[in-house]
């Protein structure tokens, strides 16, 4: 009996489920077997993959994503039809870029909560941070190695993989160029397809044209909501801004370039609201907290003090001294 339940631990150790199937069965070898008083013990192997809904994925970004109408757009039209392939003839890359604190990070959570049943808990949601992962020039050869043996085995377990690498602006282009075979149109690399898996590179590279294009917008009377993806040239701008320190085909690669624009006073405002629910400090208690966070926060143009220089990036820490008086 021990033998049996070890043979069934083994066999789904790696199992990713699809919300169409049934979580307490699984066929092994033509035979129902009833997980019953194990499938707690197994939960923490077995996942499942939600069904994708791209009208939940929309609302999804409609209501918890500020001020980044751009991005929300080419999100949606760039994941839906990828999600629905059967066959994808090569891996989802996508690459975010804007100014600290705007939403980058954010999105990507979001589109992993629409795929797995744990969202950003998911062990199929893998994150790389430069700063934290490669902080060493001389270890880049080991970091490169480790790399490429952890996609490959995070992959060949799981084919809808969500890679998210944050700094790329920082990151040591070699260890791009270890990324780079799996983002290819080849079918396979070492007899295991990428196709299926997710790609998502945050960088602040751009980030000052985007804020530029932004600020002379708003300055000619336009409203935020007029600015388009190559206005004022700003696609071409971030495209020149990249490509100025990685020369190789990496960045060539990349399926979409996604700005992030700066956010104004009502998008920090709608973050600190969030935030508030998010740590239950109670609204009606502090009915002035959110404008006054928002006070707190350094805008810019000097003059105009329009955008915020931190976007919404330090707004949780500005509320935590208020959670012990949230009740």
């Amino acid at each position: 009996m021990k033998a049996s339940y070890l043979v069934i631990v083994l066999l789904l150790s790696e199992i990713t489920l699809t919300s169409g199937e049934d979580p307490n069965y699984i066929l092994l070898g033509g035979f129902g077997v009833g997980l019953g008083v194990i499938v707690f013990a197994l939960s923490q192997w077995v996942e499942i993959l939600l069904p994708f809904d791209p009208t939940r994925l929309q609302r999804d970004l409609d209501q918890n994503l500020y001020g980044q109408h751009i991005a929300s757009d080419v999100v949606l039209k760039a994941v839906s039809p990828f999600l629905f392939s059967s066959q994808p003839t090569k891996n989802l890359v996508l690459s975010f870029h804007g100014t600290t604190g705007v939403g980058k990070n954010h999105v990507a959570k979001i589109i992993a909560r629409n795929i797995y049943q744990k969202g950003e808990k998911s062990r199929h949601y893998i994150t790389f941070t430069s700063g934290q992962h490669f902080p060493l020039k001389d270890q880049v050869d080991i970091y490169s190695e480790n790399l490429k043996q952890q996609i490959g085995r995070h992959i060949s377990n799981s084919p809808l993989t969500m890679f998210v690498f944050d700094e790329m602006d920082k990151m040591n282009p070699e260890l791009a160029e270890a990324i780079k075979p799996f983002l290819n149109y080849v079918p396979y690399v070492n007899r295991v397809s990428y196709h299926r898996a997710i790609f998502i590179f945050l960088s602040n590279a751009g980030g000052n044209v985007i804020a530029s294009t932004a600020v002379d917008f708003l300055s000619a009377g336009k409203s935020r909501e007029e600015i388009k993806k190559n206005s004022k040239g700003m696609d071409a701008q971030i495209h020149q801004s990249i490509f100025s320190y990685e020369s190789s085909g990496f960045w060539q690669l990349v399926d979409h370039f996604v700005p992030f624009l700066p956010l104004e006073r009502k998008h920090i405002r709608q973050c600190v609201l969030a935030e508030m629910a998010s740590l239950k400090i109670s609204v009606h208690q502090h009915a002035d907290l959110a404008d006054k966070v928002v006070r707190e926060m350094t805008f810019f143009p000097p003059e105009e003090k329009i955008f915020s220089v931190k976007g919404c990036k330090s707004v949780r820490l500005k509320l935590m001294p208020y959670v012990d008086d949230k009740i």
